[in-house]
Order: structure tokens, then sequence, then C-alpha cells
């Protein structure tokens, strides 16, 4: 794992010095002849922003093992720093995380760090902010951030503090534990990918919010053990959460998100004492394991999604989860979850950020349990109820295999004179969307051509009018399922 982030690391490193020759610089806590511009280990520096001051856009920064305290860094906003980057280089621990620590002492922020700038294998702790960054073009991977807590400073009120781990970057493989904040204990206004957030706080006399993240994008990740006391949004609040799994998470309100978007989300076993646990009223979700029921987006169930070891803290899939195959690929951001494992196997994206790596069917699991079906690939492939639509086509349509009047076929076309036009009817379901192809020369190449899409199906039949078929004709129509 260490080779390939030394590979992307180096990859941007190359692309962002293609016209001038980089400097290595180096840093050893320990370092005996400092001399600049630390060019090699015999003169590192033995400290991070002395080497980031002598360094250039475009440089490398090495650091090798150590906990590197204090610093004299100041952030545009005249707040002591440990470690100011202000140029856009590459800051590179050697042996990762577990060695190499930037340490604020409680009263510095740990890092700051200007756009364009990445930073790999740090932990951040003991920090006036973990991290804070000019935006989030600025990138940290593979690094941990613990024991921070939140900035001053912020949008509404500089006596609030916000994002105890990270304020305002992106994450990859990160780790964020520990931290918090009055809004955003974890995170604030970041982007995360494959990361994990873990028992990070929000609270203040009013009311924390957010006590993972708060304003954030999360993609692969796990919210597990966060709080939001006397607040919102124990795991996440106003946050958009793509393939993430949140879990033992609490507030006074929507213990596992609030006022959130949650798509492919397994948002299960958090507690609050209003929302039911896991999510509030004003959160949007869509394909998602929880309960109850949403009464908004679609694609949800609600059977408990039969983690690994829940107790252990391994949310990874039973062979068995209804989670497997149950999501929709549209949300699917990237091409691995977050073990670092293929992100789709089996043709359809699970839910939750693992994907079960050897899927016995293309199926959602949930689905072939509902009707009692058998979960391998002679299920995928069998004509159940006799209509010529083997299972797996069956669940592309939202239809029953057990059930030979549930069918995906038209019922009507009705010429119409308000508006001209044919108006297409056709059985449907309200777990699908439908598109309609017309045609007017079935001899053409491409004979039919898409006339609508995205239609939502409706409990019974839908029907879409064709306003465009005016002339004589004649006319021909099919429909599809869109999902």
């Amino acid at each position: 794992m260490k080779t390939k982030h030394n590979l992307l690391i180096a990859g941007l490193f190359l692309a962002a010095t293609s016209s001038a020759l980089a400097t290595v610089c180096h840093v050893n806590i320990n370092s005996t002849n400092p001399t600049p511009p630390y060019t090699n280990w015999a003169t590192a520096a033995t400290n991070i922003q002395d080497a980031v001051d002598v360094a250039a856009a475009g440089d490398q920064i090495l650091v090798t093992n150590g906990v590197y305290a204090g610093g004299s860094g100041v952030d545009p906003f005249g707040d002591p720093i440990c470690v100011v980057v202000n140029k856009p280089l590459v800051l590179q621990s050697i042996n990762g995380a577990d060695v190499t620590v930037i340490d604020g002492g409680g009263t510095n922020g740990c890092l700051y760090l200007i756009s364009n700038t990445v930073m790999e294998g740090f932990t951040l702790t003991n920090g006036i902010g973990g991290v804070y960054c000019e935006s989030t073009n600025a990138v940290l991977t593979s690094c941990v951030l613990t024991g921070n807590v939140g900035i001053h400073r912020g949008p509404v009120d500089g006596g609030i503090s916000w994002g105890g781990g990270a304020w305002g970057v992106t994450l990859n493989n990160c780790t964020l534990t520990g931290n918090s904040a009055d809004y955003g204990g974890g995170a604030y206004g970041c982007t995360l990918n494959n990361c994990t957030l873990s028992g990070n706080s929000a609270s203040n006399p009013y009311g924390g919010v957010g006590g993972g993240a708060y304003s954030c994008t999360l993609n692969n990740c796990a919210l597990t053990g966060n709080s939001a006391p006397g607040g919102v949004g124990g795991g996440a609040w106003q946050c958009t959460n793509n393939n993430c799994t949140l879990t033992g998470n609490s507030a006074s309100g929507g213990g596992g998100a609030s006022s959130c978007t949650l798509n492919n989300c397994i948002v299960y076993f958090n507690s609050d004492p209003t929302d039911g646990g896991n999510y509030d009223s004003s959160s949007t979700l869509n394909y998602c394991c929880t309960t109850p029921l949403p009464t908004n987006g679609v694609g949800h169930i609600t059977n408990a999604p039969l983690f690994v070891d829940y107790a252990g803290g391994n949310l990874r899939l039973q062979s068995n989860s209804p989670c497997i195959n149950a999501g929709d690929n549209a949300y699917a951001t990237s091409t691995t979850d977050l073990g670092g494992n293929p992100r789709i196997v089996g043709g359809t994206v699970d839910i939750g950020a693992y994907e079960y790596q050897t899927p016995l069917s293309m199926i959602s699991y949930a689905w072939l349990q509902q009707y009692g079906l058998p979960i391998n690939t002679n299920t995928d492939t069998a004509d159940l109820d006799g209509t010529g639509m083997d299972v797996y086509q069956d669940w592309i349509a939202g239809l029953n295999p057990t059930n030979a009047l549930s069918v995906l076929r038209m019922t009507s076309v009705t010429k119409t004179n308000n508006p001209p036009g044919f108006v297409v009817t056709w059985e449907s379901v309200n777990t699908r969307t439908y598109y309609v192809q017309g045609s007017t020369n079935l001899a053409a190449q491409p004979a039919f051509i898409t006339i609508q899409s995205n239609i939502v199906g409706q409990a019974g039949t839908t029907s879409y009018t064709d306003t465009t078929a005016t002339n004589p004709g004649p006319y021909f129509y099919r429909v599809g399922v869109g999902r």
C-alpha cells in the first residue's frame, strides 16, 4: 500500500515540475548539521518549516521519523501554526503516519496548506485545528488526525470553533479520530474519500452540529461512534454521503445524519431520542439500508446490514448481507471501496463503504431474499414464472419473478387531439424510471430513437404523451427500463 501511494505522489510531483528540475529537501529532527537548502540527509533540516521556507514551488520535502512540535509558522489570519506550506509542493514522510508526527502542543494549529499542495503519511495531533487549508485543491493522503480541537474562526461567529480535525481540504485514505469542535468535530468543508471518522464530537452550550463531519462530501467513508451531544447530526450534518457506513453515532436529533443527502449508505444502529436514531426528516436518502423506511427517495431496504463483526468494528458485509448488489451505480464515485478493493463487483454496487468481493449473484441480495429465492447464478438465469424473462431481467424491471401477471408490457397507444399526438401507456412500478423510444420506419438504422427518458414510474401504469407525432405516420413505440 505504501508503494502505491509513493507512486501516486511521484506522478503528481513530476507533473508539477515538468518544466524545471525540482529540488528534494530533507528533514530529520535529529540532524546534526542542518544546512540550507537541505538537499541530502547529512544536511537535513531539523524542523519542517525551515525546509518549506527554502523550497520552491514544485519541490518535494521528505521527512523522517520524529515528533515535530512547535514551529514558527503563522497562517494568513495571524494564528500560530506548526507548519505553514505557502507554496505548491509535495510534503511526504518516509515511514508513514505511525512514526511521523506534527504536534500542536495544545497551543498551535498543526498545519496550513495552500492550494495544489500534496501531503502524505503524517499524524497531526494536539492542534488548534489539525489541518486548515486554502481550498480543497490541497490534498492529504494516508494521514491520521487525532486529538485536535476546532479553530475559533468561521462564517457565523468567531466564538464558535470549526473543523476540529480538518477544515477545507481533500482527504484520501485518512483516519480522523477523537477530534472536537462546536461545528464539525471531525471535519468541516472537506471532501473525504475512503476515510474513517470515529469518536469525534461536536458540542457547545447551544448544541453542536456534525460530530463526524459538517458541510462535507464523503465517499466510501465509515463514520462510527461520533457524537453531537445536545445537538444534531452525530455522524454528519449538511453533508453529501455516497457509499458510506454510519453506525454507532449519537445526537439529540439525527443520530446518524441530519440535513444530509445519503446515497448507497448504511445508516444503522445510531441513536437519538427524537428521530428514530438513524436520520431525521430533513435528510434525503436513495438506495440506503436504514430504518425506519424513508418516505423519500427510492431503493431502500430496512433489513439489518449483517456486518462481519459489528461489535469488533469490522463493518465489511457477510456473505448473505442484503446490502450486496443493492445500490445504484450512478452514486458510485470511485473505483475502490474503503478497504482498497474494487468498488463494483458483480455488476451492481453494494450499499455501504465496503464492497463484497465474491458475490454469487448479479442481483440485489435483498430482492432475492424478499422472494425467498436462492442466491446463485442458476437463479439469475431461470424463468420462474414462464413469461420469457429470467429472474435477472425481472429484477432490472422491478417485477415479481414468481408471478406471471407481473410483466413489463405496453397496454395501449391512443391518439389524442389536445395536445395532438399519441399517448403511450405501459404496466409499471414506482421503483423504476423508464424511457420511451419511437420510430416511423422500422427499416431505418437505427430503427428507434429515444424521445423521452427518466420517466418516473407509477404504481400500476405509466403514460407518456408523444407530442412530436403530428404527421400521418405510421408510428411505432417501445418502452424500456432506465434502471
